[in-house]
């Protein structure tokens, strides 16, 4: 049976289910330590091998208990290992078998942490054993002894990390003799040793000098005081420069928990190493619940663009496109909504995206692609796309305002709020056209037209239906019994509130009402807030448990509007993602959709 590696635990396995930290149990000095040390065969661990065990069981520099035994490995000793150790065939032929020795050890174990030196090599055999015998491993915490030394002595003090070198450092009082029991009881000298030294690093607790071990850095360690006292509740923090710029902003269900995992070894960026090394604090925004934390997030990011913060930054760099007001109609790119009757699609996050999808409306329908501003009196000479039969030539009258806008205007239009279905089954139509000659390469650039069309009107309508609403009160039940509020207004978070469990939610929802911030409504599907702050709230509203209280109006979309066409954008994207670049099947599973769609 094949043994899981060797993990070295976290700061993570001292919590509890809630998240709270028990004191006790993180205390060094209140913490019940078992010192083991095991003597083998010197092969690999396949769950036998053994030969000899020894731990001592310790709390506050007491000794408590000690447990040792030779164990018949079942298997020949070879010579080099009775030279090392002493131990002979005769000595281990009426020892129990390490099947007989493990329900004991086992429970000697039980309820303290399991202390070695290199704990990765006593761990596997221990581990390998249980396995075949079909003992459950105890998912001990564990302490080695060899890597917090790596980490607290120089080579000045020690030249290399030995169990000799260390017990003759410290002074032990038992000499190391690669017997279990001595190495055992030498080893428990070092770890007091490497507790009294741990000290100087501010290390007191259990969490500490695990984390302590592993590869944290200088500049982490410097800095753990940041961490100190930060509350262990929903919110925002902020690590602050100097001059009390804003560095880095992050959000968490649990502040303090957070923050103090950037102090650890499994934070490895080096931009989150720079920002550590230029900040002097950490500021903590308590807040109602985590939706509340993810929004105040955004808003902090947004209005103070931290350097180290990547995602997120500049949320009004957005582009739009515009069906323009005129007699023939066109598209543009703006980078912001005008409040008149144009019709618009976005936001799209970039330029390039928006003209992806702006290709896409040009394939399905005949709209002019110049930009020209042309009059229904004065004819302007044509294009090449009108010579290509790729433009109906409204330059030169060759079509009247009319007929262009029922073609061209009217169906882009209706996309935007109601039925894409006209230029989405133009689009199908064209992908097949081109597999079925075998120009797949260009269908799969249609394809992605189809993608970058597909995503802003399903996103859009999806936008507009909760924008819309001047009032939006939800609720949903949290983990200890109370309900997490929220006031949503045109789609921005504009209160939000936790009622205390065992009380009813209204007075508290009452109170998030009246306190509400005061939002106006404005042109587009996102007037007051950025989109990614709508969507995270939409997130938060579409989960099962979720509960509408009220409503201004009615939360809709489209009957027949974009999100009919979610399955065939999941698949699209799909089919891009994936290995296999036949575009021709990807594109008959799709036509399929499409069709079943029209029923």
């Amino acid at each position: 049976m094949a043994q899981p590696a060797y993990i070295q635990g976290t700061l993570d396995t001292l919590l509890s289910a809630d998240g709270s930290v028990d004191p006790a149990a993180l205390s060094l000095r209140d913490t019940t330590f078992t010192v083991l040390d095991l003597e083998t065969t010197g092969g690999a661990p396949d769950g036998g091998g053994i030969t000899e065990i020894g731990a001592v069981k310790v709390r506050s520099g007491e000794e408590l208990g000690v447990f040792g035994t030779l164990v018949n490995p079942g298997e020949r000793l070879p010579p080099f290992i009775t030279v090392l150790t002493g131990i002979t065939e005769a000595m281990l032929a009426p020892a129990p078998p390490i099947e007989q020795v493990l329900p004991s050890l086992l429970e000697f174990l039980r309820g303290t942490v399991l202390v070695a030196h290199n704990a990765p090599y006593d761990v596997g055999f221990l581990k390998a054993a249980c396995a075949r015998h079909g003992y459950p491993w105890p998912q001990l915490r564990v302490l080695d002894t060899a890597a917090v030394a790596r980490r607290a002595l120089t080579r000045d003090e020690v030249p290399n990390r030995k169990l000799a070198t260390l017990a003759r450092f410290f002074h032990a009082r038992v000499e190391p003799t690669h017997r279990a029991l001595d190495d055992a009881k030498a080893t428990v000298d070092v770890l007091h040793g490497l507790i009294e030294r741990l000290g100087s690093y501010r290390v007191d607790t259990l969490g500490d000098a695990i984390e302590f071990a592993k590869a944290v850095s200088p500049e982490q360690r410097r800095q753990r005081h940041l961490a100190d006292g930060l509350p262990h509740v929903p919110g925002v923090y902020i690590f602050r420069a100097q001059d009390g710029r804003p560095l880095y902003v992050g959000t968490s269900g649990d502040i303090g928990k957070r923050v103090r995992s950037y102090f650890t070894a499994s934070e490895k960026r080096a931009r989150i190493s720079e920002m550590l090394g230029a900040a002097v604090r950490v500021e903590a925004v308590e807040c109602a619940h985590a939706l509340e934390a993810e929004v105040r997030e955004l808003r902090l990011i947004a209005a103070h663009a931290p350097p180290y913060n990547r995602r997120s930054k500049y949320p009004d760099r957005v582009v739009w496109l515009k069906l323009t007001q005129e007699a023939y109609p066109r598209l543009s790119v703006v980078r912001a909504l005008a409040d008149d009757d144009a019709a618009y699609l976005g936001p799209f996050s970039s330029r390039r995206t928006a003209e992806l999808a702006a290709a896409g409306v040009y394939d399905a329908v005949p709209l002019r692609q110049c930009t020209h501003k042309l009059s229904i009196k004065t004819k302007t000479p044509a294009c090449a796309l009108a010579e290509l039969g790729r433009c109906p030539a409204p330059c030169e009258h060759e079509i009247t305002p009319e007929e262009y806008a029922a073609r061209a205007a009217i169906p882009f239009r209706t996309a935007t709020w109601g039925d894409p279905r006209p230029i989405v089954d133009a689009l199908m139509a064209r992908i097949e056209q081109l597999s079925d000659r075998q120009r797949y390469e260009e269908a799969a650039v249609v394809r992605s037209r189809l993608i970058a069309l597909l995503r802003a009107t399903v996103r859009m309508q999806r936008l507009g239906a909760l924008t819309r609403l001047s009032e939006l009160v939800a609720a949903r039940r949290n983990a200890v019994g109370g309900w997490e509020i929220v006031v949503v207004r045109h789609g921005r978070l504009a209160a939000a509130a936790t009622s205390p469990s065992r009380e009813h939610p209204r007075p508290t929802l009452d109170l998030a009402r009246q306190t509400a911030e005061t939002v106006l409504p404005g042109p587009g599907p996102v007037p007051a807030a950025s989109a990614e702050e709508t969507e995270r709230i939409l997130a938060w509203l579409e989960k099962p448990d979720t509960r509408l209280v009220e409503t201004s109006g009615d939360w809709v979309s489209p009957a027949r509007g974009a999100a009919r066409f979610t399955t065939l954008l999941i698949r699209a994207e799909a089919a891009v993602g994936s290995r296999d670049s036949s575009v021709r099947s990807s594109v008959t599973d799709r036509s399929d959709d499409a069709r079943s769609l029209r029923l």
